[in-house]
């Protein structure tokens, strides 16, 4: 009796991905192996940059934050550490954009804390 295999799923399968590697260069876009290594080690890196995206973010705040502070002659630490000790909670994204966009909103924090 033949081996039976199933060439409908797996020629879609392959389909599916050399599908989503289109715009690859070189052989990474149409030889299977490489596509496929290729196409794995993309998602990886995806996983992997979507945490860091969030520490790279979070350090961008704290500059945006200490630039802003030390034009009102103090250091980023002692300004989070007044926030805290006087209650102030807000999170370094929204200081950051005021900072950016409202310095006289993140001006008036500044005194606030003072």
């Amino acid at each position: 009796m033949p081996r039976s295999v199933n060439h409908v799923a797996s020629r879609a399968r392959r389909k599916k991905l050399l599908k989503k590697t289109r715009g690859y260069f070189g052989s990474r876009k149409n030889v299977w192996t490489v596509a496929k290594n290729t196409w794995e080690k993309g998602q990886q890196y995806a996983y992997r940059d979507r945490k860091a995206k969030k520490r790279t973010f979070r350090g961008l705040w704290i500059q945006r934050i200490n630039a802003a502070t030390r034009l009102e002659g103090m250091s980023y630490s002692q300004f989070m550490g007044l926030l805290k000790k006087n209650d102030i909670e807000i999170n370094r994204k929204v200081l950051a954009d005021l900072a950016m966009n409202q310095p006289e909103a993140f001006k008036a924090i500044v005194e606030k804390v003072k």
